[in-house]
């Protein structure tokens, strides 16, 4: 055999300047490996992740049904407390209309008390025709000019009559009344 040297081309050797650490199917095999571990590790973290995110939303549709359940007591609440403030808002305007009507009466027979002197005359009967009678005898004993001196039923004045009104409720003590600016009336339980 021949060797055809020259000075300057480099000798190659038959054996490799560097070592290979593994060969080509050994790396493939630790390549399949890795890439094996990783997507396993991949589909334990999606797994839990997946986990994680459904316990979250089952928590979150129980928190919604109690809010949910948490208007409707509202509601309720609010209705009971209109309940109660129409009770009241009744039993005040019947108390008012009771007042007007008494103050009416009031007025009406201080008008009267104002006008009887000047309707009658010196010798105290009156230019205004007297009120009927239900019975014959007040009539009979007002147009007998002797009894005229003594005062008769139908010359006396009524006292007014009184209506007393029902005192409204005691407030609750357990309660606090709060109104607002606009007329609005609340009702805040004391702990």
């Amino acid at each position: 055999m021949t060797t055809i040297s020259d000075p300057h081309v480099p000798t190659v050797s038959a054996e490799p300047v560097e070592p290979q650490l593994l060969d080509r199917d050994a790396s493939r095999s630790r390549l399949a490996v890795v890439v094996g571990v990783g997507l396993t590790l991949f589909a334990v973290l999606n797994a839990t992740a997946a986990i994680y995110l459904y316990r979250g939303i089952s928590d979150l549709r129980v928190v919604e049904g109690r809010l949910e359940e948490l208007g409707t007591f509202e509601q309720r609440i609010v209705a009971r407390l209109d309940t109660v403030n129409n009770g009241f808002q009744s039993r005040f305007e019947k108390l008012d209309s009771q007042l007007q009507g008494s103050f009416n009466e009031i007025n009406g027979n201080i008008a009267r008390l104002e006008q009887s002197p000047s309707l009658t005359d010196g010798a105290g009967t009156s230019s205004v025709s007297e009120p009927v009678a239900a019975t014959g005898t007040v009539m009979e004993a007002s147009s007998n000019t002797d009894v005229a001196a003594e005062p008769t039923i139908v010359d006396t004045p009524r006292p007014p009559k009184r209506r007393v009104a029902a005192a409204p409720p005691a407030p609750n003590p357990g309660y606090q009344r709060t109104e607002t600016p606009d007329g609005k009336v609340y009702y805040r339980k004391i702990n």
